[in-house]
């Protein structure tokens, strides 16, 4: 897998830029690139999106496959490591930013692009003084790992949402 994408980016997309009525062309476009093994995402944000129970939410529940399991030993050993980097950090953090990271999905997200060198695609972005939350980037930083946003992803795999003339 080439790109593994945020929860943000899915959410962004469906709220603002690529509404799922607008533009579905983007979400069969995700499902197309799945298939050729250029993105996907994780079983965590699959179960993000599905607390949305909106079309989303659907959308999530309607294509499992895009969603890559978490539970490969490799993945838990890339976990650990992430954990315990947030925890060597939390006294310069805000109180409970190590459990509001650890809750959520971006530590599996990390993990899992660690065990299959992929770039996370998230819309967050690197601030090193940052200390009220965990960033994906401060941490993919720390562990050599590639991230970037949504626009860069659609730029390199060359998409294109054209209407036939």
């Amino acid at each position: 897998m080439k790109y593994l994408l945020d929860s943000n980016t899915l959410i962004e997309a469906k709220n603002r830029y690529y509404s799922m009525t607008v533009c579905p062309a983007y979400w069969l476009w995700l499902i197309q690139k799945n298939q050729s093994h250029d993105v996907a995402s994780i079983t965590s944000v699959s179960k993000e999106l599905r607390e949305g129970k909106d079309e989303l939410a659907e959308w999530a529940i309607a294509n499992p496959e895009i969603f890559l399991e978490v539970d490969d030993d490799e993945t838990q050993i890339n976990f650990g490591e992430v954990a315990n980097l947030v925890f060597g950090k939390a006294a310069t953090m805000k109180t409970g930013a190590v459990e509001e990271f650890l809750s959520g999905a971006d530590p599996w997200l990390i993990a899992k692009a660690m065990t299959t060198k992929a770039t996370v695609v998230t819309h967050e972005a690197f601030h090193a003084d940052v200390k009220r939350k965990f960033l994906i980037p401060n941490i993919c930083r720390h562990f050599g790992v590639s991230w970037i946003n949504t626009f860069e992803m659609l730029d390199t795999l060359e998409a294109r949402f054209v209407l036939p003339a």
